[in-house]
């Protein structure tokens, strides 16, 4: 099992990738597709006219093109943010071993907070989870940018 000093080294990557959006103005979610020790893919939300546009989705279809294959069973997604039901449905059907993410996301999450879709025994693979990591400084830019986004509403 991984953990401990790897979730943090790579967490940190993927909190990078989020604080990039955030200069951009996009909600600031990182994330990384990793394999063994390699990066395979990194990406962050991008506002397009793409709903799928999710940093997670991104980062597997990087990666999924990147290896040559769509199953990513030797393969771990660390994010910044709980993923939604829509993003842990593409890590199970992406096969991918574990997700470790940081802040919990009591609006949309699917990895135990609302939902538990990576663990759900109904489908036909379950991921390892492991959430919590680096939570606080995950959250940080995510409270940041919600809060500029108060201040803009405001101000019209």
């Amino acid at each position: 099992m991984n953990g401990g000093g790897r979730d943090t080294r790579f967490m940190t990557e993927a909190l990078r990738e989020a604080e990039t959006a955030l200069a951009r103005g996009d909600v600031p979610v990182g994330a990384l597709v990793v394999r063994d020790e390699e990066v395979l893919a990194r990406s962050s939300n991008l506002k397009t006219t793409d709903p799928t546009a999710h940093a997670e989705i991104r980062a597997i279809r990087e990666a999924a093109e990147r290896v040559g294959r769509w199953n990513l069973k030797d393969c771990d997604l660390f994010v910044t943010l709980e993923p939604c039901p829509m993003c842990a449905g593409a890590c199970v059907n992406a096969r991918l071993r574990d997700v470790v993410f940081g802040a919990w996301n009591s609006k949309t999450g699917a990895a135990g907070t609302l939902y538990n879709i990576l663990r759900d025994t109904r489908l036909n693979h379950r991921c390892g989870v492991r959430g919590g990591v680096m939570e606080d400084m995950c959250a940080a830019p995510l409270m940041e940018y919600f809060k500029r986004k108060r201040i803009e509403v405001k101000r019209e």
